[in-house]
Parts: structure tokens; sequence; C-alpha cells
């Protein structure tokens, strides 16, 4: 037996400019989680360059605007492109997110990708400790590495 879930969407209106910025970073997150992890990962560091640290209230809005335009993303087992989709949403708007790849720790053991913003799951349910991160990419701010 399955249950098909669907999680929660509002029905606000979001302006064009935010629609089309939406509907930008669903298309490409869509593209990136074809690519191998690894690969992801790095493109991913890339666009986190040099973006301001996003707080929860524009994590929260760009995860409200993900699940508004896309009934596909609302589901259990699309968090991959709806959590990609929302950092690039973020990125869109000047800011990044935490993006991570974990799995839960404690069982049912099952993959899980969200966002988070200083250690709170945005749009999860559970704390922070139920998932262990395997892949984190942090917002930064240009080169950490110096050259000698």
């Amino acid at each position: 037996m399955s249950i098909t879930v669907a999680l929660d969407s509002d029905r606000a209106r979001r302006p064009l400019r935010l629609r089309l910025l939406t509907r930008m970073a669903i298309c490409a997150a869509r593209l990136l989680v074809l690519l191998r992890p690894h690969l992801l990962t790095r493109v991913l560091s890339r666009l986190s360059r040099n973006a301001a640290a996003a707080d929860s209230a524009q994590a929260n809005a760009a995860r409200d605007s993900v699940l508004a335009a896309s009934l596909s993303l609302n589901g259990l087992r699309s968090c991959l492109p709806r959590s990609v989709s929302i950092a690039l949403l973020c990125r869109l708007q000047g800011v990044w997110p935490t993006w991570c790849v974990g799995v839960r720790a404690a069982p049912p053991f099952a993959a899980h990708a969200w966002v988070e913003v200083d250690g709170e799951l945005i749009g999860e349910r559970g704390r922070s400790d139920s998932l262990a991160r395997l892949i984190t990419v942090a917002p930064t701010k240009g080169p950490t590495a110096k050259r000698s």
C-alpha cells in the first residue's frame, strides 16, 4: 500500500519578477540534480561564493515560493530538487542558505536533502540533530585559501 502526501502550499499571489526567478531556479535545479554528487557540490559551492548568508525569513520565503510554483516539488520524495531550487532562488536574490545532504540519524535511515540557516531547518519536521550531514555547502565570502 502506498500513500501520496503533498506538503502544504499557500495561494498568495506573488510578483511577476519573483515568479519568473522561481521558475528559473526550478528549471536550473532540475538540470543540476542530474549531475553526480561531487559535481553538484562543486557547482553549488561556486554559486555560493560572495553571497551573504540568508536569514530564516528569506529562506522560508524562497521555500514558500518554490512550493507554490511547482506541485511536483511538494512531494516527500522530491527533497533534492526542492532544496537545490530553494538555494538557487536565494542566490538569485543575493543570499545563500546552507544546503545540506545527509541521512536520518535514527531508523528508518533514508537519504534527505534540505536547507538550513544558522543550524535551523527550513520547512522540515524534526530537529537539526535528527539528521546526519554528509555534504554541506555554506555561504562563503570569497576564496578561503591563500596562495603563496
